[in-house]
This record gives C-alpha cells, structure tokens and sequence, in this order.
C-alpha cells in the first residue's frame, strides 16, 4: 500500500482523516490522491499513524458503511489448486483429475472453494485486521455464486456492515465484516460474512 503524507501523529482523528472518502460529505486531498473510489483513506493514515508494521485498525476505527478495494489481487494457478486439495486430502476428481473434468458441465477443473475463501479472507489482512484482532469469531453466511477456474485472478473488496461493544471484555469490541472476491470480470466467486474481535485502542 503505498503511503502519502508525514509521519506519525499520536492526536490521530478518525472522521477529521477519513475526510472526503464516501461516509463523509467534504472532500479531502488524501482521499483523492489514494483512490478513485476514495474508499481507503482511513487505513492508509492509521498506516502513516502506527508504522507499516502494524497497519490494522482498532475498533473504534471500523465505521459501519467503510468499503475498503484491496489493492492485492492474486492469480489462482494449478499449483494453487492442487497443493491446497492434496494437503487438505479433498480427493474429489472435480479439483484434480483434469479427464474427468472436461466430462462434466464445467469443461474443466474447479478450484476448490476453502481455498478461495481462505484467500478471500487473507487478502484484507494487512489493511483490516494485522496487528490489531485478536480472534476471528466465526462465519455467519457463506456462498460462492460463481465458480473459479485456474488463471482467474481474484481481488478483494470488504464492507463493514455493523459492530457492537464486548459483552465479556473491556479492552475489544465486535466488528461484522463482509468480504467479497471477484473475479477478472468483476463477477463475485465468494461472499463472506464474518465477525471478529478487534482490540480497542490503547488508552
């Protein structure tokens, strides 16, 4: 992700940064240089804020309505498919016998679902949750409206749709995620909905 602006700034303000992106009405000259879509604001000056090792955000910074388009995208290979079924011993021809493929209404090989959700789920890390969840608490709706083939190159959107205070803990709170994987036609191959337990800022 690349980085514009200065350095590190302890009084951060999430709405005052966060200015100009779609949850806000003003515009604001990070938002513009970052992102047509002006969506990816926030993360990018918690990134200035905390370092690049740390780029993920604290509860109070996952606003309900933040739509963030992962700039990572990753093109499924063969190797992909085949490593992740044998090592998860998914035998099912449909993911590893290409004869027994061509006979069937796909015309090919597909690539084996829990893998595309695992990649769906990892490619937001580094701007959502690296450094600052503590656990993923489990998936509430899971689909795969299209089917994925080697050599489809997947790229990632993720909404946050609500959160909620801890009812055990004082120092995390609930943020309900929703990720999406698309494909090189914008076709959506995965839809995940989520929730995690994300630390709150140090006070």
């Amino acid at each position: 992700m690349n980085v514009v602006g200065g350095g590190a700034d302890p009084a951060f303000d999430v709405r005052s940064a966060h200015s100009g992106c779609e949850i806000s009405p003003e515009p604001g000259p990070h938002c513009q240089a970052f992102s047509p879509r002006h969506q990816t604001c926030l993360t990018r000056q918690h990134t200035e804020r905390q370092g690049a090792d740390m780029p993920g955000l604290y509860f109070e910074e996952f606003e309900p309505g933040l739509v963030i388009d992962h700039p990572t995208r990753r093109t499924v290979s063969e190797y992909d498919n085949v490593l992740f079924s044998s090592l998860t011993l998914n035998l099912a021809p449909l993911h590893l016998d290409a004869e027994y493929s061509k006979d069937t209404e796909f015309g090919q090989r597909l690539v084996n679902s829990l893998y595309i959700l695992g990649l769906v789920c990892g490619v937001p890390v580094p701007e959502t949750t690296l450094g600052t969840t503590v656990a993923n608490l489990g998936f509430e709706e899971i689909t795969f409206p299209k089917p994925v083939f080697h050599g489809d190159t997947i790229h990632v959107r993720t909404e946050i749709i609500g959160k909620r205070e801890s009812k055990s803990r004082t120092d995390a709170g609930i943020v309900f995620f929703r990720h999406l994987g698309l494909n090189q036609r914008d076709e959506i191959v995965c839809d995940a909905r989520r929730n995690g337990l994300m630390l709150k800022r140090p006070s």
